[in-house]
């Protein structure tokens, strides 16, 4: 297997600064030990106009096939010959991209202390791969490669023979990639991209897989056009591993969008502690009220936005008169403790098929949230930046449009009372703010009158005299013109056209 990475360069910035970017010296010649064989690395040419790095893999395909004992690929008893007389010496493959990890760390990580500048600016690059396997073919090879910042893709079929042209093309491709990025990242594209053309990973894919997936994938995967197909190959299909690469990819996508870092975005699991609020009573006080003004709007299938850990989803599971239950959260790390709570994996057909775990942000409209007879945000809104809430507003009120929708929040007035909180403190870290009672009831009452809905108020926990309940509730009902207009005869007609796409799509989500 062979590639080169050429660029060029002049007399006050030389090309030769490749080397330094590498880490391999232009007048010398290495050789690296892989898994899969040895690596050389060497320098057709190196000057201050241009230079050029090449990445030579020998493979020893009887001793691979000794150390995989004739698993894998090519490894079924009835194609014993095709362990030994196959690509894999001369197609680039995953075991390139092993290489390119073994023998280029530390550019694959975009480091280099002799010219820091140098690694993070864009560099004018030429990488060619004479013999690439791409199954798609050049199509494929322009779709994966062509949304990267690359200003030529390149994939020119070879043909089976050139004697015999009537014999057409092979599955393999000369390719070259021509454009101004950083090393790093070009180096990164190879080696996602290289296994996900070939569509075979040559030694056993692991968890640790999807971790390197996201981190070569950093800044560039969670938006690629292409992801799911990318995903799926370069985890060869393990439809586990896929499902956990493209939850985490979405939540990258989602903090991108907010601009926010991942942890604050996935951050419903506090990991010191449970997220029920102390004292526990109280958190039992709201979902009682909760459980009773649904029963009291006659709900069936209820939304719990912000569902966190799944207690009140696990509350609502325990009353018969709930028959379907869809929980909704950002974070997968919540979602993931909600499905050990509930024992998913253990509950029966009947049960599991009331209850669906969704990952979905609450700021941005979701036709699978339609329909619905109830929504519940409990202890939601505060973790939300001020400026966020007209956009959760829209999504729950005028989007999904529930005929009931629950919010419950705390009274800020009541944290006086507790005397464990210090003076000015909210009650959880990452509470953005806390209203009083005037406060929420004008936010409220502003919602259910751009929405169309009517609004009642409700105390959760002991009513102090002077600073109110702890919990502040909040029950919208909507009324007969939505604020468009249109009449709630109008909006059933179009809630049951879509009512089957709907639940169609959860129920999708809920098999994959």
């Amino acid at each position: 297997m062979f590639l080169t990475i050429s660029t060029t360069g002049t007399p006050e910035r030389p090309a030769t600064d490749l080397g330094f970017l590498l880490h391999k010296h232009p007048d010398r010649a290495q050789a690296f030990s892989t898994s899969h064989g040895t690596a050389h690395v060497l320098y057709p040419e190196a000057s201050a106009e241009r230079c050029t790095a090449a990445l030579l893999l020998e493979v020893d395909p009887v001793a691979l096939v000794r150390r995989g004992k004739g698993k894998g690929r090519s490894g079924a008893p009835d194609a014993a010959l095709a362990q030994y007389v196959n690509d894999r010496p001369y197609a680039a493959s995953s075991l390139l991209a092993v290489a390119l990890a073994r023998v280029f760390k530390t550019a694959l990580h975009g480091e280099c202390k002799a010219l820091p500048e140098r690694a993070a600016a864009p560099l004018p690059l030429r990488i060619e791969v004479p013999v690439l396997p791409a199954r798609g073919g050049p199509a494929l090879v322009r779709a994966l490669f062509g949304p990267l910042g690359w200003a030529t893709v390149d994939a020119e079929p070879v043909p089976l023979d050139e004697e015999f042209p009537e014999w057409g093309d092979s599955r393999y491709v000369r390719l070259v990639l021509e454009g101004e990025l950083r090393l790093a990242d070009a180096l990164n594209h190879l080696y996602v991209l290289l296994p996900v053309l070939d569509d075979a990973k040559h030694y056993w894919v692991a968890p640790d897989e999807v971790d390197k997936l996201l981190r070569a994938g950093d800044g560039w995967l969670a938006r690629h056009p292409e992801q799911k197909l990318i995903t799926a190959r370069y985890l060869s299909r393990r439809w586990g591993l896929t499902r956990e690469a493209t939850e985490r990819l979405e939540l990258v996508r989602l903090a991108e969008a907010e601009g926010l870092d991942v942890e604050d975005v996935d951050n419903a699991v506090d990991e010191a502690s449970d997220t029920e609020e102390r004292p526990v009573p109280l958190a039992e006080r709201r979902r009682a009220e909760i459980l009773a003004a649904l029963a009291a709007a006659g709900a069936s299938r209820v939304l719990d936005l912000g569902c966190g850990q799944g207690q009140l989803v696990q509350a609502l599971l325990k009353d018969p008169r709930f028959a379907e239950i869809v929980g909704v959260d950002v974070s997968v790390r919540a979602l993931g403790v909600a499905a050990r709570r509930l024992r998913l994996d253990r509950m029966g057909e009947r049960q599991a098929a009331r209850v669906t775990l969704v990952q979905g942000s609450l700021t941005y409209t979701d036709k699978r949230l339609g329909g619905y007879d109830a929504a519940v945000l409990s202890e939601v809104i505060e973790h939300l930046d001020l400026p966020r809430l007209p956009a959760l507003a829209y999504a729950v009120f005028g989007s999904a449009r529930p005929r009931t929708v629950i919010v419950t929040t705390p009274n800020v007035e009541y944290n006086v009372r507790w005397e464990s909180l210090p003076a000015g403190s909210v009650r959880h870290g990452d509470h953005r703010f806390e209203w009083t009672r005037e406060e929420f009831s004008g936010w409220a009452a502003g919602v259910a009158e751009r929405y169309g809905y009517e609004v009642g108020f409700r105390s959760v926990g002991p009513d102090d005299p002077e600073v109110g309940p702890p919990t502040q509730m909040a029950v919208f009902s909507r009324n007969g013109t939505s604020a468009e207009g249109r009449t709630t005869e109008d909006e059933t007609v179009e809630s049951e056209s879509e009512s089957e796409s709907v639940e169609d799509g959860i129920a999708k989500e809920a098999v994959a």
